[in-house]
């Protein structure tokens, strides 16, 4: 612990991250690997996989997906502090439209956490679109607002007071749970699947307290933390590919250099 920094990708398991880390964080904003395909041991499935990502296999059964996801918030209840808030951004496909149902659920029933929101976001494109018959084409993805059960009514959200009565009783802002926001920062050959910066700081201004900690288990090219460094936040993120953080730190270090970039 005493050698542990912040403002630094791991690239590591996030599960060794979590291993070594205090109770310092504020906000978990992460977007895992979605584990949607039906055929995950098929080889279409699996050359699929593999061109979304440079080295992760997204092939897990369900069992495996909900127990690996319990230990991950189990972990989250380790490093996050009191009040803090993990916001989790999952999808399903048409290959497996329940899963990720059953992930609220395990995490609800197994885990010292609860939702407090869902939240709706609306990329700006659907892209690839759905070639179903009878399913919908998904232009929505969720980030699931999960809280400590025994803080449902304390957690942290930057809410401003509108009003107040001659009694004390406060009168908040109207903070809707829709959000539009551009897909991702741009696929590459590492990762076809990027998260998107505009989307993790509205999430951030929402959430993050001035000067809070943010980690990221899966950063991925660094976009939780580019954002974390226009919004003027600390970050902490893991990453297996090292290829992936070499390229997040590039990204961070031209943010850095040119802050009137954006």
């Amino acid at each position: 612990m005493e050698n542990f920094k912040i403002n630094t990708i791991y690239n590591e398991d996030c599960f060794e991250t979590i291993k070594q880390m205090p109770k310092i964080i504020d906000v978990v904003l992460t977007s895992p690997p979605y584990n949607t395909s039906r055929v995950s041991n098929s080889e279409r499935a699996r050359k699929e996989n593999e061109a979304r990502y440079d080295i992760h296999l997204d092939n897990k059964t369900d069992a495996e997906y909900l127990d690996w996801s319990v230990d991950l918030f189990k972990g989250y209840d380790k490093i996050l502090k009191q009040n803090g808030t993990v916001l989790y951004n999952i999808s399903y496909s048409s290959e497996n439209t329940d899963l990720i149902w059953k992930f609220v659920a395990e995490i609800i029933n197994k885990t010292n956490f609860t939702t407090a929101d869902t939240i709706v976001w609306k990329k700006d494109s659907a892209i690839p679109n759905n070639t179903s018959h009878n399913k919908l084409t998904r232009i929505c993805e969720f980030v699931f607002v999960f809280v400590r059960k025994t803080e449902l009514d304390t957690f942290f959200m930057n809410k401003s007071v509108t009003s107040s009565n001659d009694k004390g009783q406060k009168y908040y802002e109207n903070i809707f749970n829709f959000i539009d926001a551009k897909n991702n920062d741009g696929s590459n050959d590492l990762n076809k699947a990027t998260f998107s910066s505009e989307f993790a700081r509205k999430l951030l201004m929402m959430y993050a307290k001035p000067n809070a900690n943010v980690y990221d288990s899966f950063m991925g090219t660094g976009t939780t933390a580019e954002s974390c460094i226009i919004e003027k936040l600390n970050f902490v993120g893991s990453e297996l590919s090292k290829a992936q953080c070499d390229y997040a730190s590039k990204r961070l270090n031209i943010r850095i250099s040119q802050p009137t970039l954006f």
